[in-house]
């Protein structure tokens, strides 16, 4: 009974069959897929896609018509790679709709990554197939551009694979460090770290391994000689660790200092006591605040008694004046007549 009910849904796909009971059963099978999750989605599409040819035709096309499958990411490009040589590298995979490095705005330079944009899905596939690619005496790697970083060897194991090489003499390439660790196995990523400014060997490099196994190989092989030099291999993340620990301060102490007491003023008291935080980038002595006593303020003076006086009364016999009122500088006076 199953069988014939997926004959019959595969004939209606496949001869195009449309009548009012599948337009609303359609509209009916929107209602019941918006609420699902896309996982289950996937799952469902590739499932009908797998059983149903038509299904799966209408499923890639759509996919390929998507920049999403066709755009790659392309890192570790040297710093004179041009968009030309970018393209020219890739052009043997299938048909460039658009591939450019990417510059600086304000130097113009490159900054060591760009992208290619292929005009058919499987064209991209191909490039994915072999995603290390020498281009200008530089290993670049390539992964689909949705992934962004994400999809450049985030393994769990990358921290066991990645190597970091130093003491390089200046006249090695890129090719001659990759040709040199290849005997050890499948390398993914490597190159020489050049000088962004002068294009010049800094005198180490990087190597990924495609396994584990094969970077332990590298470490463990006792003749490391290299154009002449003794060369230095290990994890590149213990020696990142070991370069940021070289570049900390010694010690970092934060230490609250107090400000100084305030003196109070007689009559106009004020005492700060907020606390002022300083960070230092080394170790520093904590020195006491001496407290000093605060001066004595003067004592206030004492009330003087008040004295009362009797009112004197002149006779104008005594001063000779008259006891009419007179006024001296327009202010008067009265003196009383006895």
């Amino acid at each position: 009974m199953e069988d014939v009910k997926k004959r019959k849904v595969g004939e209606a796909v496949g001869n195009g069959e449309t009548s009012s009971s599948s337009s609303s059963s359609e509209e009916e099978m929107r209602l019941l897929l918006d609420p699902l999750p896309k996982p289950q989605l996937v799952h469902l599409l590739s499932k009908l896609g797998s059983q149903y040819p038509s299904i799966a035709e209408e499923i890639r096309s759509i996919a390929s018509a998507d920049p999403v499958h066709r755009k790659l990411f392309v890192r570790g490009l040297a710093w004179n790679t041009t968009s030309e040589t970018l393209c020219a590298a890739f052009q043997v995979h299938g048909e460039i709709e658009e591939g450019a490095v990417i510059s600086d705005k304000t130097t113009g330079k490159s900054r060591g990554y760009g992208f290619i944009t292929f005009k058919h899905m499987e064209s991209a596939h191909n490039a994915l197939k072999a995603p290390s690619k020498m281009i200008d005496g530089r290993l670049a790697v390539c992964n689909l551009a949705c992934e962004g970083l994400s999809g450049a060897s985030t393994t769990p194991d990358l921290a066991q694979r990645k190597l970091y090489i130093g003491g390089l003499s200046p006249n090695i390439t890129s090719e001659e460090l990759l040709k040199y660790f290849e005997k050890h196995g499948d390398i993914e990523e490597g190159s020489v770290a050049y000088d962004k400014d002068t294009n010049v060997s800094r005198g180490f490099g990087f190597v990924t391994y495609k396994t584990v196994e094969a970077a332990k190989k590298a470490i463990d092989d006792p003749n490391k000689i290299l154009g002449g030099r003794n060369i230095i291999v290990k994890l590149a993340d213990s020696h990142k660790g070991k370069s940021l620990q070289t570049q900390l301060p010694t010690a970092v102490v934060p230490m609250a200092l107090p400000m100084a007491a305030g003196y109070p003023q007689p009559g106009n008291a004020h005492v700060s006591t907020t606390p002022v935080a300083y960070t230092y980038p080394q170790t520093v002595a904590s020195y006491p605040v001496s407290s000093y006593p605060s001066p004595t303020a003067p004592a206030p003076y004492q009330a003087q008694p008040q004295i009362s006086y009797a009112p004197v009364t002149l006779k104008k016999e005594s001063l000779g004046l008259p006891s009419t009122p007179m006024g001296i500088g327009g202010y008067p006076y009265y003196l009383s007549k006895q």
